[in-house]
């Protein structure tokens, strides 16, 4: 009888292999380049932009006001109690990711993801320093800790630390004057709120960005295992013509004297793959369709002579009509399907609706809240008056008088705490805080009614423009 040996437990875990792409050249590389200069472009100089408001107010173009609850852009104010329209622009991102993964699977991913834009960045910076694709893997390969790999790591990771600190500083400038900011950090009088965010959004830049790369999109972010449902056969996504480049060169098949396919191993696709993986393989869930595997393929069919496309945008029903040896679909029929119309359609709609809702929005707003302790106080001469602490928004960039008055029984007068008339002045660009009280005559039909509906007006005197809220007058009914 055999003696059996024990055998070692498989590993659960399989350390990362480090991925350093090759560098490559053609259209979807330049267009990768050009998406990252202008969105980095648009982080970093945004919150610097100014935009002349008054005198009142800030003169920074885009400001998340957080201390004073506003949100400015460029011309436009978001108020607190119009937090819709946050909420109508994140429906229109959703939406917006839908329509595009629909149509051209991960674009998002493979092009305008911050990840993806950041991981690009430090993989330059890697390259500028440290070499190209070979360069880069002989120097990981080395064992020896020499002077030259001590230089070469740590002015890589000097400049990723820059890059990190100056992502994390841009970022809190949009939350406060940039330029006072600025003076303060570097003074160290600002808040210690500022320098715990600067480092926390440089620490994960850094690591995200120059540690664990692909590692984010594969592992940490859900949309890959989500991108299904928004594909469908018609989806463009990046593909093998494995019905043209099989069998491949080194292929056993092709050493018994097969028909050698267009693709000869050369495995460009798969150097210059910034997720490591093989294209050739399939659809996989680390693809994040950025295009590249097609540049470098595109460049070796050129040298050999073979036309280009064995690596290419394409859906499943173009891989079953070449197969059979019909044209593919053209490209507009992919896009214009019933799918992403619809989202096109949703998407439309829900800005239509944001749109409208800015432009026919009131200058002025009023809020009414009675004060329900106590409900109602009889005064001396028995009339029976009623508390209300009224809030006036003032949207205007300038100072302006309203005028308070009310409609319902005419027993009802209205009188401003604080004030000889019924008229209050409001700051530009403020909201302020009124206590109004209504009163009611003594023996009126509202003095003796439990409940009485009544309306609150108010006037711009400036220009007329008029707002009104509803509320109840309670009454003495024993």
């Amino acid at each position: 009888m055999a003696e059996s040996h024990p055998t070692e437990p498989q590993a659960l875990y399989a350390a990362r292999e480090p991925i350093f792409p090759r560098r490559v050249y053609g259209k979807f590389r330049n267009l990768k380049w050009v998406i990252m200069i202008v969105t980095l472009g648009i982080y970093y100089v945004t919150p610097w932009i100014r935009w002349d408001r008054g005198e009142s107010l800030p003169d920074q173009a885009v400001l998340l006001d957080l201390a004073n609850r506003r949100f400015f852009f460029f011309w436009i104010e978001i108020w607190p109690h119009e937090f819709y329209f946050v909420a109508g622009l994140l429906v229109m991102a959703g939406l917006g990711l839908f329509l595009f993964t629909s149509a051209l699977g991960r674009v998002w991913c493979g092009y305008a993801c911050p990840q993806t834009v950041w991981t690009d960045l430090f993989i330059l910076v890697e390259r500028w320093i440290e070499g190209d694709r070979n360069a880069r893997l002989r120097l990981h390969r080395q064992e020896k800790l020499d002077a030259r790999k001590i230089r070469l790591r740590l002015t890589k990771w000097i400049a990723w630390l820059l890059i990190a600190v100056a992502t994390g500083g841009a970022w809190v400038f949009y939350f406060t004057d940039a330029r006072t900011l600025m003076v303060d950090l570097f003074t160290l009088n600002a808040h210690p709120i500022a320098y715990t965010t600067i480092a926390m959004l440089t620490g994960t830049t850094f690591f995200f960005g120059g540690f664990a790369r692909e590692q984010i999109c594969i592992y940490a972010c859900p949309w890959p295992r989500i991108q299904g449902a928004m594909m469908d056969e018609d989806t463009l996504t990046v593909g093998y013509r494995e019905w043209r480049g099989e069998p491949r060169k080194n292929s056993d098949a092709v050493k018994e004297g097969a028909s050698q396919g267009d693709c000869i191993d050369c495995m460009a696709c798969v150097n210059v793959c910034p997720m490591g993986i093989d294209i050739r393989d399939g659809q996989q869930l680390e693809c994040i369709t950025c295009a590249l595997c097609i540049d470098a393929c595109d460049d070796i069919m050129a040298k050999i002579g073979k036309p280009r496309g064995l690596i290419d945008y394409m859906a499943l029903t173009d891989e079953v009509s070449e197969r059979a040896g019909s044209k593919p679909k053209p490209i507009i029929k992919h896009i214009l399907r019933p799918r992403t119309i619809l989202y096109t359609a949703l998407w439309s709609l829900v800005g239509f609706g944001l749109v409208f809702a800015l432009f026919i929005r009131p200058d002025i707003d009023i809020t009414v809240a009675p004060v329900r302790n106590p409900t109602y106080v009889t005064l001396s001469d028995g009339s029976i008056r009623n508390t209300y602490e009224v809030r006036i928004r003032n949207k205007h960039h300038e100072e302006r008088a309203f005028k308070l008055t009310v409609k319902g029984d005419p027993a009802i007068d209205l009188l401003l705490e604080g004030a000889s008339d019924s008229t209050i002045t409001v700051g530009a660009d403020e909201m302020r805080l009124q206590r109004v009280y209504l009163v009611a005559a003594p023996g009126s039909d509202p003095a003796r009614t439990d409940r009485s509906e009544v309306r609150l007006w108010i006037e711009d005197v400036l220009n007329g423009q008029r707002d009104f809220k509803d509320t109840i007058f309670n009454g003495k009914t024993e």
